[in-house]
């Protein structure tokens, strides 16, 4: 008869904590947190200054139109006459002759 394996029955240690646990199959660490702790420390975080700069926000040049009265508004989400939220047109800007509201798509055709 083969000698018996006992090497898979010992415990061995967490490499990130330390602590003695015993091993099922391919178990390298203790718990998951440890095993989560140990890809943080491979995989560290970026730097402040590699982040990408902040986006713009986008509400200052859209096109919001009042469901009731129907009146636009430009990067302003809420109705001062009807006191009711607007719905989005769409990105646009202030008309240079009327200086009124128009969106990008009121200006395109599409065929």
């Amino acid at each position: 008869m083969p000698p018996h394996n006992d090497s898979r029955n010992d415990t061995a240690a967490c490499p990130a904590c330390g602590q003695p646990f015993t091993p099922a199959g391919r178990r390298r660490w203790c718990s998951d947190a440890c095993r989560q702790a140990a890809w943080r420390r491979r995989h560290p975080a970026t730097s402040a200054g590699t982040a990408p700069p902040p986006a713009r926000p986008a509400r200052d040049h859209t096109v919001y139109q009042c469901g009731d009265c129907g009146q636009r508004y430009l990067g302003q989400q809420w109705c001062h006459d009807c006191t009711m939220p607007c719905q989005r047109v769409g990105p646009g800007g202030a008309c240079p002759h009327c200086d009124e509201p128009v969106a990008i798509s009121d200006l395109t055709t599409s065929t």
